[in-house]
Order: C-alpha cells, then structure tokens, then sequence
C-alpha cells in the first residue's frame, strides 16, 4: 500500500512538471538561410572560458579568461604570457574575470574597464566589481576601482556583468540577482538584479533616475533582472539593448529603459529548472514586457549589434550567443522591433563572447575551444 502511495506520488510529480514544461509553447530555431556563406577560421586555443574580448588596435585583441587570466592574442597568435596587475577574484562557480570594455576616448586616455567578481565591499563574500586601468607592457597599471557591488554574499552565481558605453559616455553595467531572487531584483535597496549606470570615472550621473531617491542606490538605471550577460549599443539610436538568462525558458531580450522594471521574479516565461511554477504571471502593470524572449532557453551570452558591409545578410541585425545549444543566433530586427531569429554555426560550442574587428571582422569567444573569426566563404 505504501509502495503503491510513493509510485502515484511519483507519477502524479512527473506529470506536474511535464504539464509545467509545456506551459509555454517551444520557439523553433530555423538554421539562417546565409549559412552557408560564411565560415569559422580558428585564431586561437588556449583561452578556456573566454568571457570578453575588446580590440585595442587593429593588431591587438585582449581577451578575459573567467579563471582570472587577461590574455592578448597579438596579430592572431595568443602571447604565451598573461598579462599581469589584474584584480584579485573569486574563481568559482560563475565568478571571475569576466567582461572588458575600452573608455570612448580610448585613444586619448588609454583606460580600460573590467568586470569580475571581487571581494571589495563590506560583508564576507563577493559580488559584481568594476575597475578600469591602463595596459602598458603587458601589465595593467593604474588601477582604480569604480564600483563594488552590495552586499557581498556567499552565493557563486548569476554576477550578470556585461559592460557597455552609450553615446554620452555613460557606462552601464548588469549585476544578476546572485540566486537571491525573492530579495535582490524588487529591492532598490540592493545592487543585485540591476543594470547599472555611471560615470566613466566611477562618480554617478544626477540624471540617473533614482538619484534623488534618500534609500536607493544611485547607480541604479533599471531593475527587476535575473542575470543579464549581453548588452550593446544600438549604433544607430545609441539606446543600450540588454539580454538575459531566465530560468527555465524565459531568456529574454530588452531595450534598457530609465527607471522600468523588467519583472523578474514577478514575472517571467520561464518556469523552475524542476518544471514548477514560479509565477502565472507573464505581464502586470508596470512592468516591462521583453522585446523578445526564448522557450525553451537558449543560454545568451555576448551581444553585438552587425554593422559590417563584410555580412551584407547579417547586417542591421544583432547576433547573440547560444551557450545550451552551441550555435550563434541571429537575431532579425526591422528598426526597433525583433521580428524573429535563426541559428548558423551549429555546432561551434558555447559560444561566450563576441566582439569586432576595427575592419568589421566579427570575432567569437568559445568555451573550451578559443576565438574564431567570421569570414565570407570564396
């Protein structure tokens, strides 16, 4: 009689959590009709998570390994030295040194901006910094801290920390919920779950919309986040466009508004990784609907808006990283709107990272493998 209990117990949880699974319909992913006019070309191995990659010059391609290494791949050979100066970090889970990004005036004032997860901040733990410095002989020199997240906790995941320049010179930056999410991404009390918005030299800009707030953190541009890793500039509205991870389905993609709140976890598409309902909500007033979402998820990671004449099929659109299902999306836009996606490079891995070339050359950053380079097929 027991035994009987316990098996329709079982049967009765499957069935919940099939039922679950299938409560938002599953978005096929069609293979893009250009795909086959262009090809991967391997730069480099070595790099095993290459979490950012920013080009210094048309010779000079730093790369951030999460592990807590700064690479140069240096006219296409990966220098066997790592650069040194780097912020100390905590190397577990999703944490480490994780995106970079080069000052507007970069050519004028040479400063760099990174991201990691550090122990700066008060409280035993680590969260989200941003720091920026100057590359010099192959070591980081100048270092100065700009932001440090709040509060440091003990959790190793969902850092966010994608970093990106707007037109006016504003830095914005993404710190995910770090797995607290009944807390962090409602509470303007708490820096997790935000995108970020500060002066290049760290200091907060009076117009940022929270700024007047006596609690509120500052720095805050738009909240109610779970674990943003894309962010890009429109090139041609300069807006910020942000993606994110949801849990179980739910990735999403979003035009970064000040002050809105994007509704994670009350919510969401997306459903617990057991197939449990995290909310029955998928809209409320007040709060932003995405731009575009995934069912089931994809894993987004890097985010690059293609403007290249070299991908005249690709580009105005914006490609993105499939971590899960190791391919890159392409992501179709008609001006502002998402009017749908598709998938080329089946197969090359978890695509982490993308960034180009000063000539126009898109570059991808693979887990495991190294950095490719997009070229036409002849």
């Amino acid at each position: 009689m027991k035994r009987s209990l316990f098996n329709s117990l079982i049967i009765a949880s499957i069935s919940l959590s099939s039922l679950q699974a299938c409560a938002q319909p599953e978005q096929k992913i069609p293979l893009d009709a250009s795909a086959n006019n262009y090809k991967l070309e391997l730069v480099s191995e070595g790099i095993q998570i290459p979490w950012g990659m920013a080009w210094l010059n048309e010779r000079d391609l730093l790369v951030t390994d999460r592990r807590g290494e700064l690479r140069l791949i240096r006219d296409g050979k990966l220098v066997e030295q790592t650069v040194k100066g780097t912020p100390k970090v905590h190397d577990e889970g999703q944490g480490g040194l994780l995106d970079i990004e080069l000052d507007p005036n970069f050519a004028d004032n040479g400063w760099i901006y990174f991201s990691y997860s550090g122990y700066e901040g008060d409280g035993e733990g680590y969260n989200t910094s941003i720091m920026r410095a100057r590359f010099k002989d192959m070591t980081l020199v100048d270092q100065q801290l700009l932001f440090d997240g709040e509060p440091n906790i003990k959790t190793t995941k969902h850092y966010g920390s994608r970093i990106e320049f707007d037109k006016e010179g504003y830095l914005y930056f993404s710190i995910g919920d770090r797995g607290k999410r009944d807390v962090h991404p409602q509470s303007l009390d708490y820096d997790a779950g935000k995108i970020h918005r500060i002066n290049s030299d760290g200091s907060i800009p009076k117009s940022n919309p929270f700024y007047n707030h006596k609690t509120t953190h500052k720095s805050i541009y738009s909240y109610g986040h779970r674990n943003p890793q894309g962010m890009a500039m429109h090139p041609k509205t300069g807006v910020i466009w942000s993606h994110e991870h949801g849990p179980r389905g739910g990735d999403e993609i979003n035009i970064v508004k000040a002050g809105a709140n994007y509704g994670w976890p009350e919510i969401t598409y997306g459903i617990n990784y057991i197939g449990t309902t995290i909310t029955d909500e998928t809209s409320r007033a007040g709060m932003e609907q995405p731009d575009w979402y995934w069912v089931p998820s994809i894993a987004p990671s890097g985010m690059e808006f293609i403007t290249s004449d070299k991908y005249p099929q690709w580009q105005g659109h914006i490609a993105v990283g499939s971590m899960k299902f190791g391919h890159l999306v392409l992501v179709k836009l008609d001006g502002d709107k998402v009017t749908g996606h598709s998938k080329v490079f089946e197969g090359v891995g978890r695509v982490r990272s993308l960034a180009t070339h000063p000539n126009g050359d898109l570059y991808l950053g693979v887990d495991g493998v190294g950095v490719y380079k997009v070229v036409p097929k002849i």
